[in-house]
């Protein structure tokens, strides 16, 4: 047997006992794949504690001390994922820290409840402002490029009712710092929360405190992508009144809109764990690590006719490089959804992805990959383009 598939087994051990076969994952940190593995340190820390009982309150108040010091932030909150950080930037900046407007939610009438958006940061993510009971207000059009332009139809959707201006920072949702740094000044002006989402956007390291650094008042993070705490937990860090209002409105408080989106004990354990770790690692070792599993899958691939490869990376969409695999006019394979069912249908299942980006077919993110994993991925990947 392959020794990475016999590694495979060995660790998936319990998935094929309830019948469930591990995946080789090759697309990256989403969440249909798993999101990432835990490291024995984060999970030796969820097995302590689930050993004792603690005050709830005591330790998300310790554990948003120690987000608040990783992110330059005033205070922090451990949540159930980055959908319900952001579900609690609405709720604190509706609701605030009125309990008769928190038991309200998520119906806002009477509230100030207008969170105003960029048209082109509509990637269905919002809809977790709008389950706190906001009303999104969709500012500019795909016409609307120059900033002049967008700030100005910014300022224009500000009311009485409005509560927050939003900022949608995502691999799929493309944008920049500079277009950033004009929001906030424009929420500045208007004394107005600025509140993101930021739940992919790491690495780089340094975007843990970047946006704070850039004056957003609420960030939400992802704790089980790329920091490799429990996949179900997230981050919200920002000013300290927002993130009181957040803590309100959130587990363990009954009449809290946020009690749905209950986070345990072990899993703030863990995620405290995750998140030192993943600040002391040696981030340059992960990019040399990343780049040399695409160079391994692409060289056993390169020479196939009609194909052509390229490590493709950038500051916002890529920053893990990733393989893009473009089909050029002389393929004659499989097409791209062929391959991708190929590669999903073999033993063990190796999960790779049609391209979201113009000019390849197929992408290949190294993130998920272990050990002599990247290895077989060529191999199965040779196999499936030349139908064999």
């Amino acid at each position: 047997m392959n020794p990475a598939v016999e590694s495979l087994k060995k660790r998936g051990a319990i998935y094929e006992r309830l019948g469930v076969k591990p995946i080789i994952n090759a697309v990256g940190t989403w969440t249909d794949y798993s999101g990432s593995t835990m490291e024995p340190e984060v999970v030796q820390a969820m097995v302590e504690a689930s050993r004792v009982m603690v005050r709830m309150r005591d330790l998300n108040e310790r554990a948003g001390e120690l987000i608040a010091k990783y992110t330059h932030a005033e205070a922090g909150l451990v949540t159930a994922g980055a959908t319900d950080a952001m579900l609690l930037q609405a709720a604190a900046c509706i609701a605030g820290k009125d309990l008769a407007k928190i038991k309200q939610l998520p119906d806002t009438e009477g509230m100030k409840n207008e969170i105003i958006i960029n048209w082109n940061h509509n990637v269905s993510f919002e809809r977790a402002w709008r389950a706190a009971g906001a009303k999104l207000v969709w500012v500019g059009s795909s016409a609307s490029g120059a900033r002049n332009e967008k700030s100005w139809q910014v300022e224009a959707a500000i009311n009485d009712r409005s509560a927050a201006l939003a900022f949608i920072a995502t691999r799929a949702c493309p944008d920049s710092f500079e277009w950033l740094d004009e929001m906030v000044k424009i929420a500045r002006r208007h004394g107005l929360p600025m509140i993101v989402d930021a739940a992919a956007m790491l690495p780089p390291v340094e975007n843990l405190w970047r946006f704070i650094d850039h004056g957003a008042d609420m960030v939400a993070f992802s704790g089980g992508k790329a920091i490799r705490g429990p996949q179900s937990t997230g981050i919200l860090c920002g000013r300290r009144d927002l993130i009181e209002a957040a803590a309100l409105n959130h587990s363990p408080n009954s009449i809290a809109i946020g009690r749905t989106a209950k986070v345990c004990k072990e899993e703030i354990a863990g995620l405290m764990v995750a998140l030192e770790r993943y600040i002391k690692r040696d981030h340059i070792a992960d990019q040399r690590r990343w780049r040399e599993r695409c160079n391994t899958i692409a060289t056993v691939i390169m020479d196939i006719r009609g194909v052509k490869t390229a490590i493709l990376q950038d500051d916002w969409t890529r920053p893990v490089p990733e393989l893009g695999i473009h089909l050029t006019s002389d393929w004659a394979g499989p097409s791209p959804d062929e391959i991708v069912d190929i590669m999903a249908k073999g033993d063990p299942p190796i999960c790779i992805r049609k391209s979201r980006w113009w000019g390849e077919q197929l992408f290949i993110n190294p993130h998920g990959l272990a050990e002599g994993e990247a290895e077989l991925v060529g191999q199965r990947l040779c196999a499936a383009m030349m139908g064999k």
